[in-house]
């Protein structure tokens, strides 16, 4: 299983960062969770093959984590000689078929005909099949009312991925045990709300949870002011880094 940080900034623009997105690939599978602004193109500068998706998973339905999709399935009609005819999954929260049909609405009904489109709308304890070794399972989290977090596992690896969440300690004993947890980490101590995760939220999270690899994402710039390895230490002595778009992980370096 191979783990790939496309986007790992916010809805603040960034000259590093673009908009939430990540893949996770095993074997033939080539899963895409969310797909921000920006995403289908920073996939075609990091040399990665955008056009051999098979699945796209949403975590929920704010701007940052999908305004690239009409991108992505306009690219995979027009960008691609000749077009794309394998069928695409979308997996996501109930609500995602229409999400879609409300983009169709705004961008041309080419938009649900750009590619044959299957949507599996996914609830918290739920879990698709992705192929006959790898699955993927939800659990709700505290952000928006459809706001889930997704585990994806296969052939003895797990990759827990919070999308946006605010600090919660069932999600954490949800994640207990992954190889890889990738959590928001959006807002330093003073700016904290409920539905975003500080640094320290980020080590407490991760000190139930206690996975091989903690992975940070999704940065607004003010969290980026602060110390945050050594706030997220505070609650875990694990490894952890800043991800950054492009970062990749084998995860048999776990």
């Amino acid at each position: 299983m191979h783990l790939c940080t496309i986007g790992t900034g916010t809805a603040a623009p960034s000259p590093t960062r673009v908009q939430s997105a990540t893949l996770i690939t095993q074997g033939e599978t080539r899963l895409l969770v969310d797909c921000g602004s920006g995403a289908v193109f920073r996939m075609a500068q990091l040399g990665i093959d955008w056009r051999t998706i098979t699945h796209v998973a949403l975590t929920h339905f704010h701007a940052d984590h999908t305004n690239d999709l009409a991108n992505l399935f306009f690219a995979w009609r027009y960008g691609m000689l000749p077009p794309r005819t394998t069928p695409i999954d979308v997996v996501g929260p109930v609500g995602t078929a229409v999400l879609l049909d409300r983009l169709a609405l705004a961008f041309g009904a080419g938009l649900r005909d750009a590619v044959p489109i299957q949507v599996r709308e996914i609830g918290p304890g739920d879990s698709v099949a992705l192929s006959p070794t790898l699955e993927i399972e939800a659990a709700t989290v505290p952000h928006a009312p459809e706001s889930v977090a997704y585990s994806v596992a296969g052939q003895g690896r797990r990759v827990v991925i919070s999308g946006d969440t605010g600090f919660d300690a069932a999600f954490a004993e949800w994640a207990v045990g992954c190889d890889v947890l990738q959590l928001e980490c959006s807002l330093p101590d003073q700016l904290a709300i409920p539905t975003h995760l500080t640094p320290r939220q980020c080590g407490a999270i991760a000190a139930i949870a206690r996975p091989a690899l903690l992975a940070l994402t999704h940065f607004y710039p003010p969290v980026e002011d602060v110390d945050i390895e050594g706030q997220v230490a505070e609650g875990f002595d694990g490894r952890m880094l800043r991800a950054f778009d492009g970062w990749m992980l084998d995860l048999q370096e776990t």
